[in-house]
């Protein structure tokens, strides 16, 4: 068991569940991540898996009203972002099921692979729900360090 590491830098977000906003907490994030000097393809993963992450609350978690979503990033002296996207909407009864790749309570407009993407994108996600408390999705990347800055 290792102890708590704590982000050298990070920054939090509350945005209403509106369709609006997804484009722009991709973009928070992405200009956070900025500073790890990530590769178009690093910035390009990250940005889709958080939107897919806050894609999910504004379709699946509120699905009917307007919440909270929660985004918390923090980079770490290893190089890695981890992102937490979170909502205190419907939760999640079964998240096994909701990650396999199809699955949908959205109606047949909905693919069923956002969990699919997300993990595809980034080296780590894990899935946290509780029915009527909401869903916790952790992001985590690792962007391959360029450079030794030795002070």
């Amino acid at each position: 068991m290792r102890g708590k590491v704590i982000p050298q830098n990070e920054m939090k977000l509350v945005i209403p569940s509106r369709s609006a906003n997804e484009s722009f907490a991709r973009a928070a994030v992405a200009a956070f991540m900025a500073q790890l000097d990530p590769t178009v393809e690093e910035m390009t993963d990250i940005k889709t898996a958080v939107s897919e992450a806050v894609t999910n609350c504004i379709v699946h978690a509120y699905r009917d009203t307007i919440g909270k979503i929660w985004i918390e990033a923090g980079i770490y002296d290893d190089g890695r972002i981890v992102v937490q996207i979170k909502d205190k909407g419907c939760g999640i009864p079964d998240v096994a099921q909701a990650r396999q790749p199809l699955f949908t309570t959205g109606g047949s407009e909905r693919a069923g692979l956002g969990f699919a993407v997300m993990e595809s994108f980034t080296d780590r996600m894990t899935v946290r729900s509780a029915v009527g408390k909401g869903t916790t999705v952790t992001l985590e990347k690792r962007v391959a360090q360029r450079y030794r800055h030795d002070g």
